[in-house]
């Protein structure tokens, strides 16, 4: 039986560029890639374990004309401390450290898109 889910859908200005970091920052891997008449990828379906999300390309596309309201990836991992670090290494701005708080270990970090990230996992 196959379970719901949501995927976010980021539009984004660089495709590539977005696509390297993510792979640095968090190990995602590609799991679908639709191409423009040059090669230069468009939309990727990405996948960091079995977190599936999608960035698109739109050349319009700011962090504030994509999101009206706020947008927060979470990410649940088994070392959060690792994945943080891996993030700010690859271009992360830290908004705050990796801690203990509310039954998470959690930090809260920004890409150098403008996404905002919490990575952790439950302490139980």
């Amino acid at each position: 039986m196959r379970k719901t889910t949501i995927a976010p859908w980021l539009s984004v200005r660089n495709v590539e560029k977005v696509l390297v970091f993510y792979m640095a920052a968090f190990g995602a891997d590609e799991v679908y890639r639709l191409e423009d008449e040059t090669g230069k990828p468009v939309v990727v379906h990405l996948t960091i374990k079995e977190a599936d999300f999608w960035i698109q390309e739109d050349l319009d596309s700011t962090f504030e004309s994509a999101i009206q309201g706020s947008v927060r990836m979470i990410l649940t991992v088994e070392n959060p401390d690792l994945v943080f670090q891996q993030a700010l290494s690859a271009g992360a701005a830290e908004v705050s450290a990796v801690s203990e708080e509310h039954g998470w270990r959690i930090g809260h970090l920004i890409d150098p898109f403008g996404f905002h990230w919490e990575i952790g996992k439950p302490l139980n």
